[in-house]
């Protein structure tokens, strides 16, 4: 691990604004994942969450100026990817998405990859039913492993309220998934 790595987000934006522009790659790459699979929670297309991420990473980097490093980039950054998700709802809102091809690793656990894929088909479908006001949080907390202050900061609502919506949503999640 390199001593850039080892730096927080926070002292990684310190020195990108002190014109190391380049260590926004390595913010980049701590991020592009977490926030794909983030995206496609929230607008459930591949296609556009993509573009959700990269719109965002680069309206993060335009405003990194006004980002306070005394708090998370980590809320910060998926704040940004929430407001351009549910932009991105309200402009697309009555289209209808395809499901892609799926994509094996290796032939060797063909049938475990396929295993794999059935269950995260499945608890995506169960997702898609939740309203988006209880999947959201709930996706954040066991897709993303953030904490519920995380959450608050990411939605700008009450600790209190994303714990409430937490456990309404598994409660939804359950009913639905029993039924699918």
């Amino acid at each position: 691990m390199t001593d850039i790595e080892k730096l927080t987000d926070e002292e990684l934006i310190e020195k990108i604004r002190s014109n190391d522009h380049n260590l926004y790659a390595v913010i980049i790459d701590r991020y592009k994942n977490k926030l794909l699979r983030y995206a496609i929670n929230i607008v459930h297309d591949d296609d556009k969450a993509s573009h959700i991420v990269q719109d965002s990473f680069i309206k993060a980097y335009i405003n990194l100026k006004g980002f306070n490093t005394n708090k998370s980039f980590s809320s910060w950054i998926y704040r940004i990817v929430h407001n351009e998700s549910i932009n991105i709802i309200k402009k697309y809102h009555k289209e209808v998405s395809i499901l892609d091809d799926f994509d094996f690793g290796s032939d060797e656990n063909i049938e475990e990859d396929f295993e794999k894929k059935e269950i995260v088909i499945k608890i995506e479908k169960c997702l898609k039913e939740i309203p988006l006001l209880y999947s959201e949080p709930l996706s954040l907390y066991y897709m993303d492993d953030k904490s519920y202050q995380e959450i608050s900061d990411i939605l700008r609502i009450p600790m209190g309220t994303v714990a409430v919506r937490i456990n309404r949503a598994k409660k939804i999640m359950k009913k639905i998934c029993q039924k699918i």
